[in-house]
């Protein structure tokens, strides 16, 4: 059918055909309309790279891309506002934010505590977490709930549930990781899970893809690790803990938050994260009262535990809060945890000899990918290690459907067969360029955790766009404490190897990018992933203006100033949502 080349050099060759006749484009009719915003400057459009000088907005949207005298003629005095961005920086399309969790970055915010990547366990106790147990009690909570200490800073001592105990007895005690895959816990959380009894009689040692750690008095530790910990963080007060109003609430900070640093556009990991749908109802509420000026993906995830088809009938049900900005269309599953922790699931296996966690057989992930995607639910799997990376190809070649663009998540490892594949069948990857960063530390970490290359190399990035997968940006915030979150410290990163304030050494040089796939993988590539590229994450006649008015060209300034730039202004459907 295609002479002689591959589905993806077709496409390649065809998609550069049209670049190559590409001119600008005045749109729409013959005659030309009065804009409401003629922008002038140094424009990146992320249609093929291309650089114009000038675009019109009308109600929205673009009506023109093109050169500077072009524009001129949709100018009409005293009616059409214009910028002269010449000289001040670059000017593209608004960003995307693959995956992350602002739900429960913001949440914490308000109902917990963040620890610090640095801070020790004994701070933690004697400091951080009397001060939460303070706040919850003021606030009339029912959990105490806090996130980020760091397995590596907590290595010499992990608090046992008998230690959080006394400190705080009578209310149930959750504190997560910072990856957001280990847990402590006291013992009132574990005796309201049905873990233990309040005497010390143990009713679960096993949860399917966890770990509940057993002491050497037969007891849980209160240490939890992957599913154990979902399973355990069902039975949190969710509904004192994370209300409709301060749903509404967060999401107000999280919208300010996304646009100061130029997102425009947002994957949630989490949609049900607190177990209920208030989040999805109060996004629905705010877009159609007008006051949402971001798009928004929904995943609903399922843990292992849980009864997969009752899960996928509550996912269904949740599209009923769909609307123009908000799409909960995704499924959440994690195949593994993460590598560097032991529980990614990997091949060859750690130096201990141990394989990581597997919290699906690749049968039961394929049967939920053919599923869901009948039900018109794309997945968005969480995998690391490569044997999990190889789990989920499988699944979506031998179950998926290929126009319904199902992702991968992080994957820090891939086997090479695996980049052909997720490529010929429209398997999205989205990825940590933030990950290319590793400090010097933690890169002697991993020399006793892996067999030969794995302790090396980490996070592709390039090879994703060596074999034409749309590969599209995250960050996993919070998820990641101690990474940036904007767009331009990640772009940096990509581009070096190295987080600016860490003394260390460029970690897998060979899979950076260069500055306009760090673009690409920040602007279309993420409206690729959610599936409104026609309609937003590049500048083109008939897009919604969605942009930036950054303060530094990043396409030409010394490469170790690119994490300085910010959004002087962000533009969402054509009207400024934010300025510096």
């Amino acid at each position: 059918m295609f002479d002689g080349l591959t589905r993806r050099e077709f496409i390649k060759t065809a998609s550069m055909a049209a670049l190559a006749m590409a001119v600008p484009v005045e749109v729409f009719a013959a005659g030309k309309t009065d804009a409401d915003l003629v922008v002038y400057g140094k424009i990146f459009t992320s249609e093929g790279n291309r650089i114009v000088e000038a675009f019109a907005v009308k109600d929205g949207k673009y009506v023109y891309v093109g050169d500077k005298k072009g524009a001129q003629a949709f100018i009409k005095k005293g009616k059409t506002e214009v910028i002269d961005h010449t000289g001040k920086g670059l000017v593209m399309p608004g960003c995307g934010n693959g995956h992350a969790h602002y739900m429960l970055g913001y949440a914490l915010s308000t109902v917990g505590t963040m620890v610090e990547m640095d801070d020790t366990p004994q701070k933690f106790m004697t400091e951080i977490l009397p001060a939460t147990v303070k706040k919850a009690r003021a606030n009339g909570s029912t959990t105490v709930f806090g996130q980020g200490w760091n397995l590596i800073s907590f290595q010499s001592h992990i608090p046992t549930r008998q230690e959080l105990d006394a400190v705080c007895s009578d209310i149930p005690v959750y504190f997560l990781d910072d990856e957001c895959h280990k847990a402590l816990t006291n013992t009132a959380m574990l005796v309201r899970a049905g873990i233990m009894k309040p005497d010390g009689t143990v009713l679960k040692k096993e949860i399917r893809g966890g770990v509940i750690e057993i002491g050497a008095d037969g007891t849980p530790t209160g240490f939890l690790s992957e599913q154990a910990q979902t399973y355990v963080r069902q039975f949190i007060d969710h509904e004192n803990l994370y209300s409709l109003d301060r749903a509404l609430s967060n999401l107000a900070d999280i919208e300010h938050h996304m646009l100061s640093e130029g997102y425009t556009m947002y994957h949630e990991g989490w949609g049900n994260y607190f177990g209920n749908t208030n989040y999805y109802q109060a996004a629905q509420q705010l877009d159609n009262a007008g006051k949402l000026h971001f798009v928004l993906g929904l995943p609903y995830e399922i843990e292992s535990w849980m009864d997969v088809d009752e899960a996928l009938a509550r996912a269904v049900d949740a599209k009923k809060f769909a609307s123009k900005r908000v799409m909960p269309r995704w499924i959440k599953l994690l195949i593994d945890g993460t590598p560097e922790s032991g529980t990614g699931f990997i091949e060859p296996v750690y130096l201990d000899g141990h394989q990581g966690i597997a919290n699906w057989t690749e049968e039961e992930v394929t049967d939920i990918t053919r599923k869901a995607n009948a039900k018109g639910l794309t997945m968005h799997i969480h995998a690391m290690g490569n044997k999990a990376v190889q789990c989920a190809v499988n699944a979506y070649v031998n179950g998926g459907k290929d126009e319904m663009r199902n992702a991968i998540v992080h994957l820090r490892n891939v086997n090479a067969p695996d980049y052909k594949r997720m490529a010929d069948h429209n398997i999205q990857v989205v990825a940590g360029l933030l990950w290319h960063h590793n400090p010097e530390s933690e890169q002697e970490e991993m020399l006793k955790l892996f067999r030969g290359e794995m302790a090396l190399h980490g996070y592709p990035m390039k090879s994703f766009f060596d074999n034409g997968i749309n590969v599209s940006s995250h960050t996993d915030y919070p998820a990641l404490s101690g990474s940036p979150d904007d767009p331009f410290s990640i772009m940096e990163i990509s581009l070096t190897g190295v987080y600016y304030p860490e003394n260390a050494k460029p970690w897998w040089t060979e899979e950076l990018i260069t500055r306009e796939q760090a673009l690409t993988a920040l602007t279309i590539n993420v409206a690729n992933q959610m599936f409104i590229e026609n309609e937003r994450g590049s500048i083109r006649p008939g897009k919604y203006a969605d942009f930036l008015l950054l303060n530094k060209d990043v396409l030409s300034c010394p490469v170790k100033e690119i994490h300085e730039a910010k959004p002087a202004a962000t533009y969402f459907e054509g009207q400024k949502v934010f300025s510096m």
